[in-house]
């Protein structure tokens, strides 16, 4: 096969995992563990499964969900298409199939209420990708629930009830709740040209700005409190690393009118997931 050709799949075969936000689950998983659990994370051969399995899952989870959306994509995203062109459509399936099957077999080695996790996971991928995210608010909650489930899984890996882990759990959901609705305002014409349900198209973008602006300023408020109960992040780094983004979230989300525009926004809430990952050093 010609060099050019094995580069070309190659990098199909990334951008149809999305191996970027995958390595930024596993960093969130292993900072986690090292800064909130206080674990020895380059000895734990449980943590690397746990991470390897969640790693799989997920991009298992990326491939699935484009083998239902190709048409939309090819409106929404034309660029970012690779199954039908690059990476055939049954190659994609087994590509799934492999990676989800690899994904529950090594919960396997963790214990029931690992495996359950990842059973569940790849159940919830699969449907969210067939049908919730045609649905307005339903798919973006399957898809934060799962974010959220990645990192409060390390509590269940443990078999601890560590309460920083939670908080960071549902800062994980709450972000990623946001960020889906604003790839919905992005992808609102391929959306709504295959009869898709997402809020954008049912309310408008004026009322989804209006909820995700209520949604922003609720995990902001939420954070802040909790902060002060338990003391752990000085109030210099939450405001430097959690409320001025959010607050500059706030203000480019309310002028923002174009497909380029909520791209920049979606894109800004992974600059926001890994300001919370580096937050973890500094409680």
């Amino acid at each position: 096969m010609p060099v050019q050709s094995q580069s070309s799949i190659i990098e199909a075969l990334l951008r149809l995992t999305r191996t970027a936000n995958v390595i930024i689950l596993v960093l969130a998983q292993y900072a986690a563990a090292f800064f909130l659990l206080k674990k020895q994370i380059f000895t734990d051969w449980r943590l690397f499964v746990f991470s390897a399995s969640a790693a799989l899952i997920a991009a298992g989870g990326y491939v699935i969900n484009d083998y239902y959306d190709v048409k939309i994509d090819l409106i929404n995203n034309p660029n970012r298409v690779v199954i039908g062109r690059t990476v055939p459509r049954r190659v994609a399936i087994l590509i799934h199939a492999l990676l989800s099957g690899l994904g529950i077999f090594l919960g396997l080695f963790l214990g029931w209420k690992i495996l359950a996790i990842n059973i569940f996971s790849v159940g919830l991928l699969w449907w969210y990708s067939a049908a919730l995210k045609r649905l307005p608010f339903v798919g973006n909650l399957a898809v934060a629930l799962l974010t959220g489930l990645s990192i409060a899984a390390l509590n269940a890996l443990y078999n601890s009830t560590d309460a920083l882990v939670f908080i960071y759990a549902f800062f994980a959901f709450f972000i990623t709740l946001i960020r889906e609705i604003i790839k919905d305002m992005e992808d609102l014409k391929g959306d709504g040209t295959y009869g898709c349900k997402t809020l954008p198209i049912i309310w408008g973008i004026r009322k989804t700005k209006t909820l995700l602006i209520i949604l922003i300023g609720l995990l902001g408020v939420t954070v802040t409190i909790t902060n002060f109960i338990f003391h752990r992040l000085d109030f210099i780094y939450l405001v430097m690393l959690l409320l001025i983004p959010l607050a500059w979230l706030i203000s480019r989300l309310v002028v923002a009118d174009t497909k380029k525009d909520f791209g920049w926004l979606s894109s800004f809430c992974k600059v926001i997931i890994l300001l919370g990952i580096l937050s973890m050093a500094l409680i």
